[in-house]
């Protein structure tokens, strides 16, 4: 059956009270006879001096907790413990402050209740004299057998499970369960649920155990109906909306997690405001309340802040006062990102203590103190600044914490950091392992913060983590102007059980390949700083519609990498492969042969190759500035019946211009060139488009087979007719690609997940070898039509610009491509619109 627990949690109170001021009954045996238990809690009766034989009766609710204290003369023969189940005797005697010889004392017997009581095991408890025996009659609390969450639908339960104390095979108390519901209560409350109730509930079952059940009704969610604001004379109501978190609640607004009242995003709200204000020039700025008050209908708040704006400064003099020897005043001042007479900006202060803390760590100086004062000039509206920088006192790392990883083991974690337990704490290397963690790519989020340590000059690195998704199930999907469709998958795993491995499994099909592939990497070979990993692959890749040729590749690869410097790397891969090329036979069978027709054949291929990376990015996963490159040559014909040199080159650099724009230049490029009498294959020239160069389609630009049809029996203006026929693509010996890319959000709300990029992108495909460039011409003697087959090789610029729409949908990051051709060869196959998406797991 089930019992409410407000009685008993009332019965608590009561007890409680009672206890304050608690002294114990003197009475005979017959009087604790005659008392009356009661359902609650019992507290110790209140008691007069021990000459009186009696007192009255304790008030209902308190008079079950008792203690008899008889005649001083008389001595304790044994104690009897009576009503225990799971607790031993000897654990309760052990609360006692009597024993068996020890004469019969009210205080001691009077504090031996309390003491028991204070253990939280029992729900009563009694301590009379029987004879010469003291008997302590305990009633045990019941002990939780499981905990049970019913009506809950806006919370998961494993969160409400975490919050309450109430936990299986732990002891039952009433005034436990109270506190578990205001805890319950207070989480609804942040979800923005103020009209939540919860009653909680126990059904008793056999062996003094219970069921503790939390019955809760959510009620609806307590939106924000309006957020006003007082005293804003600068900036409308709709600028500051913007630059807080919380908003108003609409209806369009249902995937928002922010438009309903949180008291701690209220504060957050305050913070946000100040930091809106001082960064556009009002020092003296602060939000006087902050006050959210609940409809009449109670479903809303409105919310409103009364701020006092201040006035308008701008930055003074600055200066900077060191007593580091190496650095000189001139150069930190240097680094500074303030100008004078610039509007004053709050957030330009702790970026010039950065920026400082990083010149001085990069001069040798682990911890520096840079203090800046500052002084406001309300007369001329100046803010002038001192900042006094002094080297501290060199503190030591005590440990380094790594915390959040529940997936990632600690290892992979640490052999990033730069710093590890005793070193010299040092900024700069702080820095560096936080971009370094980063890098790995397995997190949403990486903070590296420094922790006071036991003692002064000690401290602890707290690095803290947030998984983010490793695994990846990605497909695409492409519209070309030439009616072609694609479609990929494959499933990757980049933290292959938390050790950081890299394994990816493909098996993808499209109207142009067919693949499967094996690809695994060790990121630490042998527990030393090298990466290694190997690659089985079977690709078949069809030409047919753009080249006319079908090419089957099946082969393996080993590699290996390792770093130079923190910023550089260095790898080697060695590739072998056995390459079956067949060609359309229609297309070889006429009188002018396809110019591919020599191309097809087994062929073997050895490729033993290099690779140089640099990167100077300031980030990893979302650069703002900064620059990487790499630098890649495949040398083939170390066996294998194939011989050629490819290089490939591509670099990248960063610049953030405003919040959330950037700004990017990319170059790729590449040269393949055949040695030791060979030309280079098809298969093993260069094919772009599609992703690769936007606007046009795969293979949609480069070398082109033309064959042109003459007929003199036609004419058009006293002119033969001719035909022309853009046939199959023949890739290129080189390429050369540049793209211009600035982006941007949209100014959607965030939690929508849209942003978008202009770009810009130009370059070319082509230099064939003259082998592969020869033409044809055959002229039919009976109708005198004349057939050419030759090659279009325009190394020409071609050029297309357009917008990129990214979507980070709910099953995974979607990129829609809109393109607008520049520059193109009339020859050129082109795709205006592409779209692809993955999902991650």
């Amino acid at each position: 059956m089930k019992r409410v627990l407000r009685e008993a949690v009332l019965g608590a109170v009561s007890y409680a009270t009672a206890m304050s001021g608690a002294a114990l009954v003197a009475a005979g045996p017959a009087l604790a006879q005659d008392a009356t238990p009661a359902a609650a809690p019992k507290a110790p009766a209140r008691a007069a001096a021990p000459a009186k034989p009696a007192t009255p009766a304790p008030p209902a609710g308190t008079q079950g907790a008792q203690a008899e204290a008889p005649a001083p003369a008389a001595a304790i023969r044994r104690i009897v413990v009576e009503g225990n189940q799971r607790i031993e005797s000897s654990t309760v005697v052990s609360y006692l402050l009597l024993r068996p010889g020890d004469a019969f004392d009210a205080e001691r017997i009077d504090l031996s209740l309390k003491t028991l009581f204070a253990t939280g095991l029992f729900a009563d408890v009694q301590i009379t004299q029987r004879d010469a025996d003291l008997v302590v009659t305990v009633a045990e609390n019941p002990i939780v057998n499981q905990v049970l969450f019913e009506g809950v639908r806006a919370l998961k339960e494993d969160d409400l499970q975490k919050e309450v104390q109430a936990k299986p095979r732990s002891v039952f108390t009433a005034a436990r369960a109270q506190s578990d519901v205001q805890r319950i209560i207070e989480l609804y409350r942040r979800a923005g649920r103020f009209a939540a109730t919860v009653t909680p509930q126990v059904r008793e079952l056999e062996q003094n155990r219970v069921d503790v059940i939390f019955e809760v009704d959510e009620g609806p969610v307590t939106g924000v109906r309006n957020i006003n604001f007082i005293g804003n004379k600068e900036f409308s109501d709709k600028d500051l909306r913007e630059a807080i978190v919380t908003t108003e609640s609409r209806w369009w607004k249902f995937l928002s997690k922010n438009d309903n009242y949180d008291p701690d995003r209220l504060d957050y709200d305050r913070e946000q405001l100040r930091q809106y204000y001082t960064n556009r020039g009002y020092a003296d700025f602060r939000v006087v309340s902050a006050v959210a008050e609940l409809t009449p209908d109670q479903k809303d708040f409105f919310i409103t802040f009364t701020v006092d704006e201040g006035e308008k400064y701008d930055f003074g003099a600055i200066k900077v006062e060191t007593a580091l020897s190496k650095v000189p005043p001139e150069l930190l001042k240097a680094v500074i990102p303030i100008t004078e007479g610039r509007q004053f900006q709050g957030d330009l202060i702790e970026k010039s203590i950065d920026a400082m803390s990083f010149a001085a760590g990069a001069a040798g100086y682990a911890n520096v103190e840079i203090r800046p004062r500052i002084q406001r000039d309300r007369e001329t509206r100046k803010v002038n600044i001192t900042f006094e920088v002094n080297e501290g006192p060199r503190v030591f790392i005590e440990r380094v914490d790594v915390v959040g990883n529940n997936r990632t083991v600690d290892p992979v974690i640490r052999r990033e950091l730069r710093l590890v337990e005793g070193d010299t704490f040092n900024r700069v290397l702080l820095d560096r392992s936080k971009s370094r963690v980063r890098a790995l790519g397995y997190f949403k989020d990486v903070q590296v913060e420094e922790l006071p340590g036991s003692q002064p000059d000690r401290s602890i690195v707290e690095v803290k983590v947030q998984e983010d998704t490793t695994g990846e199930l990605a497909f695409a999907a492409g519209y070309s102007s030439s009616d072609s469709f694609l479609f990929d998958v494959s499933v990757t795993e980049r933290n292959l059980r938390g050790r950081g491995q890299f394994l990816r499994l493909r098996a993808s099909t499209s109207s142009r390949r067919r693949q499967i592939d094996v690809r695994f990497t060790e990121p630490r070979f042998l527990g030393r700083n090298l990466a290694a990993g190997f690659d089985l692959f079977s690709l078949r890749t069809d030409f047919l519609s753009e080249a006319s040729y079908e090419n089957t590749s099946t082969g393996g690869g080993l590699r290996a990498s390792f770093p130079i410097t923190d910023t550089t790397s260095m790898g080697a891969t060695y590739t072998v492969r056995q390459d079956d090329t067949t060609v359309d036979q229609s297309l070889c069978a006429g009188v002018t042969p396809a110019l591919i027709c020599d191309q097809q054949g087994k062929f073997l291929t050895s490729v033993l190759g290099y690779a140089f990376n640099w990167d100077r990015r300031n980030d990893p996963v979302k650069p703002t500035r900064g620059f990487d490159m790499s630098l890649n040559q495949d040398l083939a014909g170390l066996g294998g019946e194939v011989k050629y040199l490819r290089t490939e080159f591509s670099g990248g650099v960063y610049r953030g211009l405003f919040r959330d724009v950037v700004a990017s230049f990319q170059l790729n490029a590449g040269y393949v060139l055949g040695w030791g009498g060979d030309n280079v294959r098809i298969n093993d020239r260069f094919f772009k488009g599609g992703s690769s160069f936007r606007g046009f389609d795969v293979a949609g630009l480069g070398p082109r087979q033309i064959i042109t049809v003459t007929t003199p029996s036609a004419t058009v203006g006293g002119k033969p007719t001719v035909e022309t026929f853009y046939q199959d693509a023949l890739g290129g010996n080189a390429y050369a690609i540049g793209t211009a890319e600035l982006q941007f959000p949209l100014g959607l709300p965030k939690e929508f997940g849209v942003s978008a990029a202009l770009f810009s992108e130009f370059g070319s495909v082509g230099i064939l070898d003259s082998a592969s460039k020869r033409s044809v011409s055959v002229t039919d003697t009976a109708s005198g039509v004349r057939t050419d087959l030759f090659v279009e090789d325009q190394f020409s610029l071609r050029a297309s610009a357009g917008l990129t729409v990214y979507w980070n949908s709910p099953f995974g990051p979607v990129q829609f491509d809109f393109a607008q051709l520049l520059a193109r060869e009339k020859y050129d196959r082109t795709q205006s619109f592409r779209f692809s998406t993955r999902t991650r797991f």
